[in-house]
């Protein structure tokens, strides 16, 4: 998407956001249309600040700790679970790790496509439903005019690729590393501007990027021009903060807090938040139920996230195939959000480990063969059931490729070992489950 810092493109998607968040807009995009002069577009960006919540939105989404926390379903039990930081933690790390790169890899062939495309092409190689990553095709099938991104094919790649799903993964060990448990927001930031080249940052990120980079307060990273603050580049951050705090879901998703709030805001910085206490529980149980819950309990109930993954759970319990569950998503949530908002894609997750669950390979092609950001979701989803099956229980097929290494654009991280971020990461949770 070129137009992500486009200033013409921002303000149309403010629009879009501040009536996602429960504004009347009516007129903005009538005037947008119009507006061409900088500062037209950023009177009517001004304008769409001051637009308050409608009477009757009815949902109650704050953006900082202590509200999010006094909105959760209940007050989690203190403690998590009983942890032993032993070998078997650490084989679930690693596979936690593994499962995440490979569920990117798969997904990073087909990233933005539909589920129809996703399916339309498979079914050209005979290779539907998906089993194995992506083929390429020796020639082009008839009537099909997509192919998977360049590179990124089944045997295309001796190692995991570079990818800010899992370049955020990396970063999160080396701030916890750098700061320790105690890291703030702005050590975020400052990691971010010392160790991420900028165009490795998209959307939600980049806008916050950039308003670090002209020194705008802490505060204002999230919100100045940045249209994009709840969508999925929070989630896809979620994860580490699940591996250093294993058995602690409240403990992972705080650091998820501190980690989104740079960015994101409501049911971005929830997306986090959820997908962080999830991992955190899923390195200790591998009940799917209990992985779930550990989520909501800390998101607020009263937020459209809530909603989706329940959503997601009933929808289980009604519908015998993941794509009658899909087509039940598409009907609900299909132009309601961006193709990379949080609600939608942590809805394609949820699909593909419900449906998929305890089956590695089912959940994450699932939650890839539903299309959308299918490098996100297939990371995501790999994440938690590689955690809650550990490394030594995934699938060769799916892990080989991988070569072992994780090529990333971290600063210092260039090419690490995977099973050695595994063992670093092993030594974190020592320094948060110690203090």
């Amino acid at each position: 998407m070129p137009g992500w810092t486009n200033l013409k493109n921002l303000v149309k998607e403010e629009i879009t956001q501040r009536g996602e968040e429960g504004c009347d807009v009516s007129g903005f995009m009538e005037r947008w249309e119009t507006a061409s002069a900088e500062a037209e577009l950023m009177a009517l960006y001004g304008d769409l600040q001051k637009l308050r919540l409608r009477a009757d939105f009815p949902y109650v989404e704050p953006s900082h700790l202590a509200g999010i926390r006094a909105l959760r379903p209940g007050k989690p039990a203190s403690g998590g679970w009983a942890v032993t930081l032993d070998d078997a933690v650490l084989d679930r790390i690693h596979g936690a790790w593994l499962g995440r790169i490979a569920g990117c890899m798969l997904g990073k062939a087909v990233e933005g496509w539909s589920r129809d495309m996703v399916r339309s092409y498979l079914q050209a190689v005979g290779e539907y439903p998906l089993t194995d990553y992506f083929p390429r095709a020796e020639k082009k099938p008839e009537g099909i005019e997509h192919a998977p991104h360049s590179g990124m094919a089944r045997g295309e790649w001796s190692h995991a690729l570079a990818d800010d799903d899992t370049n955020y993964t990396t970063l999160g060990l080396k701030i916890l590393e750098a700061k320790g448990p105690d890291f703030t927001t702005a050590d975020v930031g400052w990691m971010w501007l010392s160790s991420l080249p900028y165009h490795h940052v998209c959307t939600a990120e980049k806008q916050a990027y950039l308003n670090l980079v002209n020194e705008l307060p802490i505060g204002q990273a999230p919100l100045y021009l940045n249209p994009y603050r709840e969508w999925i580049g929070a989630q896809i951050r979620a994860d580490f903060w699940g591996y250093c705090a294993p058995g602690r879901p409240e403990k992972a998703a705080e650091f998820a807090y501190r980690d989104a709030s740079l960015s994101h805001v409501k049911n971005g910085i929830y997306g986090e938040m959820f997908c962080a206490a999830a991992i955190s529980a899923a390195l200790v149980t591998d009940d799917l139920q209990e992985i779930i819950e550990a989520g909501l309990n800390e998101i607020p109930t009263s937020s459209r996230l809530a909603e989706t993954v329940g959503d997601c759970m009933r929808w289980r319990r009604e519908y015998p195939t993941w794509e009658e569950a899909f087509d039940r998503m598409l009907q609900t949530y299909y132009g309601k959000y961006s193709w990379v908002h949080t609600n939608n894609n942590l809805a394609i997750v949820l699909i593909g480990l419900l449906y998929g669950w305890p089956d590695f390979e089912k959940a994450i092609c699932i939650s890839v063969m539903q299309g959308m950001d299918t490098d996100c979701n297939g990371a995501t989803a790999g994440s938690i059931i590689g955690a809650a099956l550990g490394a030594k229980a995934l699938p060769d097929k799916w892990i080989e490729p991988l070569g072992g290494k994780l090529y990333t654009g971290v600063h210092g991280f260039p090419e690490p070992e995977i099973e050695d971020l595994a063992r670093r990461t092993l030594k974190q949770a020592e320094r948060v489950l110690g203090t």
